[in-house]
């Protein structure tokens, strides 16, 4: 079987681990702040939470931008869910800006065209959450300059891009954003198991996101009403969460982080091969930004429908996946799903992120795949497509 994604262990990633269990601090000990700095030295941001998903680390983001009731988020349908939701775990509401054709990144002139209605419409959303799509970062600073006319906040859902630069600088550094998010899921460029980091640069960011992913709790003076009763002492300030990552799960990711660029290196080697043993087939590859280095968490096809006729988009996937080749498909558009129908969004509402829909297969891309499995990944689709 070769999986579209997977996670690389080595024996260090092991012994890093086992170390952790065989001393007194499974969670809250040094190894959390180790990952950290280690993040924040790759990215040069100034503030790093490591937590217990991206998930958390959006929400987590969110509250401490203040997202509440009456409030909206705008974010791209080419996405996973958690993108989304995050607004409404602040009980704030949601929209949708279309993907640009080429990078299936939010699209900053479809961004301005909808800012010119709703700021008609007294309408304007307090944040906006640009996805770095398969690690190819999206336009930035075009994204920031309407950022800073129209008034909104920026999160980075950089979950797919550790490791990735835009315009020569990492991702991550904040400057064209005030949070970016990152996310080390198993399939992810490093992992943790389960785990996530949001960075910022500013100061009163950074103290909310402590407290909400840790309870709303603090032991600083500075932050309690009144003078500490002894050594003993905390308060709780504010209505946080247990989004804490264990030591364990940082350990393995500090450990992974010592790995970043070459496994960024080899997802890039990997892409070019594909590049080149694909192209006289009836499918678009990545197209990439000359402002971007991608992280390449994914690779993603489209074949032309029309080409392939009548072989069907389906079926080129189930033929792939009746050859052991664990194919997958990055993104349902978020609101087709029922969930986000219910709310008035439908089919119709994002052309761009449907069409894309319609035609996209993530083919396995990860460090460990081999020449002879990528051989064999190119010779399934070369079949299937001609079937």
């Amino acid at each position: 079987m070769i999986r579209y994604g997977q996670q690389h262990i080595t024996q260090a990633d092991i012994d890093a681990v086992t170390a952790v269990l065989n001393s007194t601090n499974l969670t809250q000990g040094s190894a959390g702040i180790a990952f950290e700095q280690a993040v924040l030295a790759e990215t040069g941001a100034r503030h790093a939470f490591a937590v217990n998903s991206a998930t958390s680390a959006l929400h987590i983001a969110c509250l401490a931008l203040e997202l509440g009731p009456g409030d909206w988020l705008w974010t791209t349908p080419n996405t996973f869910v958690a993108s989304a939701n995050c607004a409404l775990y602040c009980g704030a509401s949601v929209d949708f800006v279309d993907i640009d054709p080429k990078t299936y990144n939010l699209c900053p002139v479809e961004l301005e065209k909808k800012l010119i209605k709703a700021e008609r419409a007294g309408r304007l959303p307090k944040i906006v959450i640009p996805v770095h799509f398969s690690g190819q970062p999206c336009d930035m600073a075009a994204i920031a300059a309407l950022a800073e006319k129209y008034g909104f906040k920026v999160i980075e859902d950089a979950s797919h891009a550790i490791g990735g630069r835009y315009k020569g600088e990492p991702i991550g550094n904040g400057r064209y954003s005030d949070i970016t998010v990152f996310s080390f899921h198993p399939v992810k460029i490093v992992t943790t198991g389960e785990g996530g980091m949001a960075l910022t640069n500013d100061d009163t960011l950074a103290t909310r996101m402590s407290l909400y992913r840790s309870h709303g709790i603090t032991r600083d003076p500075q932050l309690m009403t009144h003078e500490m009763d002894g050594p003993w002492y905390y308060q709780q300030v504010a209505l946080g969460y247990n989004y804490r990552m264990t030591d364990i799960q940082a350990a393995l990711g500090a450990s992974q982080m010592t790995r970043l660029h070459g496994y960024v290196e080899r997802r890039h080697e990997i892409a070019r091969r594909y590049d080149a043993l694909l192209a006289d087939l009836p499918l678009t590859t990545p197209w990439q930004s000359p402002d971007s280095y991608s992280a390449f968490h994914l690779y993603v096809i489209r074949l032309n429908l029309e080409q392939i006729a009548p072989i069907t988009h389906k079926e080129v996937f189930e033929e792939l996946r009746a050859r052991n080749i664990m194919v997958n498909l990055h993104y349902i558009p978020v609101h087709t799903q029922p969930y986000y129908q219910k709310m008035g969004f439908d089919w119709g509402d994002h052309p761009e992120s449907e069409q894309y829909y319609r035609e996209a297969i993530s083919i396995p891309m990860h460090p460990s795949l081999t020449s002879d499995e990528q051989d064999f990944v190119v010779a399934s689709l070369r079949a299937a497509l001609q079937q």
